[in-house]
């Protein structure tokens, strides 16, 4: 008889795809897109353009992870597609004008600035730019662009030093904000305090060298109704949350220029302030949702585990 319990024996030469908790959710995300803008969204101008990409993105976890069941000692694919979010995150932003067009083609900023004046009775970017002083407006910038760094570094440092719970939890995470961030794109589309309230602010923003530069960089991308909730904040916390649990020394280095990023968001007159409360409540529940997948996950595979016939103890 096997050493193996019956119901865990495994066919020789058979191979399996074991996606992830983040491709699934970059399968179903992205597909539902796709078919949303091929479907009733069709007539939103680039539809047709933005389906093929989020098409393509969908397919990369199964093909990658399908190659991967085939090659597993090939470490560059597996990087690959272990890393798949990165590069669904950095080119879908830029398609979401047909979607968030054909869902809410109404911007939502006089509700949003209205509801900042009845909160704090203020503009909160308004009168930070009465009192924040050049150098600091500097500073804060540079941070700010940290948005783009400080989710791969804890990501890096997690995949290379094998913690691959840790790693997968994170990763699920920081895809499941994503996708819930880019929805609430299209529910409440707003373009911000420096478009919106443009005329309330004393001067342009001011800095020392790079801040016109850094100001003007982010003028430049494709979609810009991407305020409501606070991406920049809500994935800054997300970090440090997955940081403070599984990397320390990330989160030592990356605390204060993270807090700098968050109140760069209202400096540089990019959100509201109604934008960075309400990326906290949706952290805590992308938070909560990967932490609940990752124990299920472990409770699973755990069961389904192969036990040894001689590990059984008779009494």
């Amino acid at each position: 008889m096997s050493s193996w319990t019956s119901y865990n024996r495994v066919r020789p030469g058979a191979r399996y795809v074991h996606l992830r908790g983040v491709d699934i959710v970059i399968v179903v995300s992205c597909a539902l897109a796709a078919l949303a803008l091929v479907g009733p969204a069709r007539w939103a101008p680039g539809s047709l353009r933005s389906a093929v990409h989020f098409a393509l993105f969908a397919l990369g976890p199964l093909v990658l992870r399908t190659l991967e069941s085939y090659f597993p000692r090939h470490r560059l694919l597996a990087f690959v597609a272990s890393f798949w979010l990165l590069p669904v995150l950095s080119l879908s932003h830029g398609l979401l004008n047909p979607v968030v067009t054909a869902i809410t083609p109404v911007l939502r900023d006089a509700q949003l600035s209205t509801m900042d004046q009845r909160l704090f009775g203020v503009q909160a970017s308004v009168m930070l730019g009465h009192v924040v002083p050049p150098w600091l407006t500097e500073i804060l910038m540079v941070c700010y662009y940290g948005h783009f760094i400080w989710p791969l570094v804890l990501g890096v440092v997690l995949y290379f030093t094998g913690r691959r719970d840790s790693f997968d939890e994170y990763l699920l995470a920081l895809s499941l904000f994503f996708a819930f961030n880019y929805l609430s794109y299209a529910l409440v589309p707003a373009i911000g305090p420096r478009y919106f309230l443009f005329h309330d602010f004393p001067r342009p923003l001011a800095g020392l060298w790079m801040t016109p530069f850094l100001d003007s960089v982010m003028r430049m991308p494709p979609f810009a109704r991407d305020c409501f909730p606070s991406g920049h904040t809500g994935a800054t916390l997300l970090v440090l949350v997955y940081a403070w649990r599984f990397e320390r020394r990330v989160f030592r280095v990356m605390l204060v220029p993270g807090l700098c990023l968050i109140a760069a968001t209202l400096v540089g007159r990019f959100h509201y302030a109604t934008d960075l409360m309400c990326a906290v409540p949706m952290v805590m529940v992308v938070v909560g949702l990967a932490l609940g997948w990752s124990r299920a996950t472990a409770r699973r595979e755990a069961v389904a585990r192969p036990v040894p016939m001689d590990a059984i103890v008779r009494p």
